[in-house]
């Protein structure tokens, strides 16, 4: 397989050990072209660098592709036993500017390069042994754990594109231009752009479940649309073309911006594109790792906002209704110039997949249809902010993959860049980032008097999301207080005369018992929870102290609910609230220092119960008590049967929840009181309602 010019694998068919020798081989290159990547980093040093304040330095994303094999195998049941837990909780979560990303320093002691290196060596050494000896049978789908192996070495690709993003933002003399990583030599001036028509018809977007090719779950699903007629431009916008946007001052100039484009620029002051160097002798161009005189003639790369101003700017120069194309547009365009798919490439048709050079190369280099880069060169930004289609569904083993970007604030980018590979470089691929981000990302406008559709996903309607929203916000069902409530109201009884400083709320979901805690008098809580789809809802009421949601009816039928948190008396508690992405079972060591800890129905759905219990004493201060509530539910969906606690028969006896976290706990803990009842209900439908009766015990550490 040659290292650069790697094609993602079909999953569909050919005879198993030869299957498994591709993804064997698909795995190496994957690692491979990883390493080579930070090899352009000088010093070990620089890993230590933020090239994006709103971005970790780049030793966590040296760290993160090869843990996030492990976390996700583990979720997945196809491994048992971490490698380095404190690398597999440190390097987990982070990537993207959420609420819920913890980009203070403060709380992170990077280990030396040389031991995340070592670490990496680790991580290869027992996938190249899990790859060669588990048990394989074609096809491939979601369920197989073959699967997850294919996520992890997808997700090293993406991260394969966005940290060359970042190494390209260091100082350059923290980089060093390698061999491996040539530079297009091709250089000039464009060719005059032009409008070309589009003949409007039918998109249909979706990758199908049969789809030979992994794909991410935003790709699956359908939509439909009825594309009306545009014109397109028949290339990608050059450095020489957008220099006209930047000499008519118009980086200075609100009328061209949106607002969230102007506040962008007025922060970054910024003045020309970020990739752009100014001198006394002429414009250059920093790529990767170097700095060359301005080939005009590449196009040029913006955010999402720049791109917006430019089209408002044009707009006005020729008196057209120009824009981006939406995403439909784009597959438009795309199925019109019959631009092939990636498994049926005869060979590459344009500047991606590391096929050609390690930069852009000219816009009029690669010609699909009458129209140039469809794909590849760099990626197009487009009008439409991510959304699901019909059917979408959460992956179980990567829950945020897409559905924190699912706010309007993130744009699809499409068609790929230079170092887009593997699933990244095919058609259904779907990456939507925050409008001023910056990736190897251009555009191309068009021009339409069509109305650009935003599909607004405000309300929640993953099902079992919502079922959480309402159970903690909605109306008492039967008579049923509360449960969230009534967890907060008794840990608020048990705290009085106690110290109430830091709370810890374990498996918060959305939130309702955070906030109450921080009302009813601690000064500060951290919720976390393990699952997105549950915490995006929390952190996105802290934010914006509202949720929306559509609770399911009947079948297609949903009713729309908006709950706020002042209406509950709890406006006040958001200032002292933070939520966080972790894992229970392997918490980042800064999670520490507690007065309380709840565990709200949370052990039953661990995968090590044991693990999580025998080692919460050191988060705690001392005296502070651990509150744990559960209905003791034991399944080996999520945990085998001996990590259960109870639900099991010893020497012909039954073992009861009870009897597991007494033994357990009793040698740092104490059990205060007896054992309550607390009845909780969640509603799934109109008619259809779950009852349940979680046991709450308290411990005191000694």
């Amino acid at each position: 397989m040659h290292l650069k010019n790697t094609r993602t694998i079909a999953l569909d068919s050919g005879d198993p050990e030869q299957k498994r020798q591709e993804i064997l081989d698909y795995f190496h290159a994957s690692f491979t072209i990883d390493e080579k990547l930070y090899e352009t980093l000088r010093f070990d040093e620089t890993f230590y660098l933020r090239p994006d304040r709103l971005r970790h330095p780049l030793i966590f994303y040296y760290g993160h592709a090869a843990t996030f094999f492990i976390n996700k195998l583990i979720i997945a049941k196809v491994i048992e036993q971490r490698i380095n837990p404190a690398f597999e909780s440190m390097f987990a979560v982070g990537v993207d500017e959420m609420s819920w990303d913890d980009l203070n320093q403060a709380h992170y002691d990077w280990p030396k390069v040389a031991a995340v290196k070592a670490y990496r060596y680790q991580v290869r050494a027992v996938l190249d042994r899990l790859i060669r000896t588990l048990p394989l049978t074609l096809p491939i789908t979601w369920e197989s754990p073959w699967w997850g192996i294919m996520m992890g070495i997808e997700h090293e690709r993406i991260h394969l594109e966005t940290s060359s993003v970042l190494i390209r933002q260091l100082p350059l003399d923290q980089v060093q231009q390698l061999a491996f990583w040539d530079i297009c030599p091709e250089a000039g001036e464009p060719p005059q752009n032009q409008l070309l028509p589009v003949i409007g018809g039918t998109v249909q977007l979706g990758r199908p479940k049969d789809h030979p090719l992994y794909g991410w779950d935003n790709e699956y699903g359908s939509h439909d649309a009825d594309v009306a007629g545009f014109k397109a431009a028949q290339y990608l916008v050059s450095n020489r073309e957008f220099l006209a946007f930047v000499e008519a001052g118009c980086y200075g100039d609100c009328q061209w911006w949106t607002e969230e484009g102007w506040s962008w620029r007025q922060f970054k002051q910024a003045e020309y594109p970020l990739f752009w160097i100014k001198s006394e002798a002429g414009w250059k161009l920093r790529t990767m790792a170097s700095k060359i005189p301005m080939p005009w003639n590449w196009p040029v790369e913006v955010n999402c906002l720049e791109a917006k101003a430019f089209c408002n700017w044009k707009a006005a120069q020729t008196g057209k209704q120009i824009r981006l194309p939406t995403e439909d547009e784009w597959h438009r365009l795309h199925d019109l110039c019959g631009v092939p798919d990636q498994q049926d490439w005869d060979q590459v048709p344009g500047n991606i997949n590391l096929a050609c050079w390690a930069s852009s190369c000219p816009v009029d280099r690669f010609k699909q249809g009458d129209f140039f880069d469809l794909i590849g060169n760099v990626w197009q930004w487009t009008e439409t902010p991510i959304y699901p289609f019909h059917g979408f569904a959460v992956h179980p083993w990567y829950d945020d993959f897409s559905t924190p970007t699912f706010d309007t604030r993130h744009n699809l980018i499409k068609g790929g860049s230079w170092i887009s590979t593997g699933n990244e470089a095919t058609r259904h691929a779907r990456y939507a980032f925050r409008r001023h981000f910056f990736q190897h990302a251009g555009f191309r406008y068009v021009e339409s008097s069509a109305p650009v559709v935003v599909y607004d996903n405000q309300y929640e309607r993953d099902s079992l999301a919502a079922q959480y929203c309402h159970a903690h916000y909605g109306a008492e069902q039967f008579g049923v207080p509360n449960f969230q409530k009534s967890c907060a109201e008794i840990c608020l009884g048990l705290m009085q005369g106690r110290r109430m400083g830091h709370a810890l709320d374990l498996g918060c979901a959305v939130g309702r018992t955070s906030f109450e805690l921080a009302s009813g008098g601690f000064q500060q809580v951290t919720g976390l929870d393990f699952s997105t789809r549950f915490f995006r809802l929390a952190a996105r009421m802290q934010e914006d102290g509202q949720l929306r949601y559509a609770l399911p009816e009947e079948g297609e039928i949903v009713s729309f609910h908006e709950v706020t948190l002042a209406e509950f008396g709890l406006e006040q508690a958001r200032q002292r609230v933070q939520f966080y992405q972790a894992d229970a079972c392997n918490l980042p060591e800064k999670f520490r220092g507690y007065d309380l800890v709840l565990a709200a129905n949370l052990i039953d759905r661990l995968y090590s119960p044991r693990r999580f219990l025998s080692t919460i004493h050191q988060r705690m201060n001392q005296g502070g008590l651990l509150v744990i509530t559960s209905p003791y539910s034991w399944s080996e969906e999520f945990a085998k049967q001996e990590e259960w606690l109870g639900g099991y028969r010893e020497a012909g006896e039954p073992v009861w929840g009870l009897d597991g976290l007494k033994a357990v706990l009793a040698p740092r803990f104490r059990l205060l009181g007896k054992p309550q009842d607390l009845p909780f209900v969640i509603r799934e439908t109109r008619r259809k309602f779950q009852h349940s009766i979680a046991e709450l015990t308290i411990w005191e550490l000694l």
